[in-house]
């Protein structure tokens, strides 16, 4: 086996030990924030790629187990050729897959190429070469599951998801030549990382200890269907169209006044950590208003900011990351209801 490629060894070894360490990484991660540019998506694309450290493993794991650096090119292409057809197809097509368990097959995908890396290597590499892409396809669906969780606008769409596309493998570049680099220099003072065994085991321990906690926190739903309208008092909930841009952090108060500039790149950034936003009309009558900071404010609402809205028409929006509760009138209850709903269900909890 070449040194180059031993050397992806010792980095594997290192961050999946990490990753084992800590469960809570288990959890799907998500893309966090929005883009009004087209560079923006790019740039979302490549940071979800380097925080996803279980499409990262898989590559690692690809890396080591091809032994030669064509082959490994080979079977690297073959999976980036299958997450770029479902991440695009299912994002345009709008197909909603449950993202908790897309995450459990992308988690077995590292048993599995944990395990053949263990047994030896393929003599036959075709049958390898089609689990690598299958595997890829999956993968590709969680990718469209967490941009997706944008709510990309209709106008535009196709752009957006061909600039992401290009960022996720921009982030895989940056990722296999770090894995290189920092696998050169560990070397040097963590020998024993240098047998590809022990990485191999690490990705078999990581993948069975993550589908495990998915497994158990997962709601069982297969596929979450297109949300059909339905009605929660005077408000509408649908599927979430609205978007946020990306780039702040979190907001410097709860709630905001008429009047007040809302700072929506932090409220793109709380969304994607689970949160509700609550936006209102700003002219809502005093009393309307007052029940809407009551609520907002009110600890026991949960991870919840509001902020006004000019120009809308409708009372009150109350939107998380998969759904919107559109409201003609002020109704805090229904709102309360909407909120409860979303954190009982497990895509709202944060990462730790």
């Amino acid at each position: 086996m070449p040194a180059a490629v031993r050397r992806a060894a010792v980095i594997m070894a290192a961050a999946l030990s990490v990753m084992i360490a800590l469960p809570g990484a288990a959890r799907a991660h998500g893309v966090g924030g929005s883009s009004d540019t087209i560079g923006g998506f790019v740039w979302l694309g490549t940071k979800h790629m380097l925080v996803g450290w279980d499409h990262l493993a898989f590559v690692g794991g690809i890396l080591l187990l091809a032994g030669e650096i064509r082959r490994a090119a080979k079977l690297i292409s073959l999976f980036a050729l299958g997450h770029s057809v479902t991440l695009f197809t299912a994002t345009v097509a709008d197909w909603h897959i449950n993202p908790v368990l897309v995450d459990i097959v992308v988690a077995l995908s590292l048993v599995f190429v944990g395990v053949v890396g263990l047994r030896g290597r393929p003599k036959n590499w075709t049958w390898f070469a089609a689990a690598v892409l299958a595997f890829g396809l999956a993968h590709g669906l969680g990718l469209s599951t967490r941009l997706q969780d944008l709510g990309l606008p209709s106008d535009g769409m196709i752009p957006r998801v061909l600039a992401f596309n290009i960022g996720v493998e921009i982030g895989q570049l940056i990722a296999v030549v770090a894995m290189f680099m920092l696998g050169d220099v560990l070397s040097h003072y963590v020998p024993k990382l240098k047998n590809p065994r022990l990485s191999h085991g690490a990705l078999v321990a990581a993948g069975v200890i993550a589908a495990s906690i998915l497994a158990l926190t997962s709601s069982g739903e297969v596929l979450r269907p297109v949300q059909a309208e339905a009605s929660v008092g005077a408000c509408t909930v649908r599927d979430r169209t609205e978007t946020f841009p990306a780039g702040g952090g979190h907001p410097a108060k709860d709630f905001f006044e008429p009047g007040e500039t809302v700072p929506a790149t932090s409220f793109g950034h709380v969304i994607g950590d689970g949160y509700v936003i609550v936006n209102y009309r700003p002219d809502l009558a005093a009393d309307q208003l007052a029940q809407v900071r009551a609520f907002v404010t009110d600890p026991a609402a949960g991870r919840v900011v509001g902020g006004p809205v000019p120009g809308q028409t409708e009372a009150v929006k109350a939107v998380h990351a998969y759904n919107t509760a559109v409201c003609d009138a002020v109704d805090i209850e229904a709102v309360r209801q909407f909120t409860r709903d979303w954190f009982a269900d497990p895509r709202s909890k944060p990462v730790e």
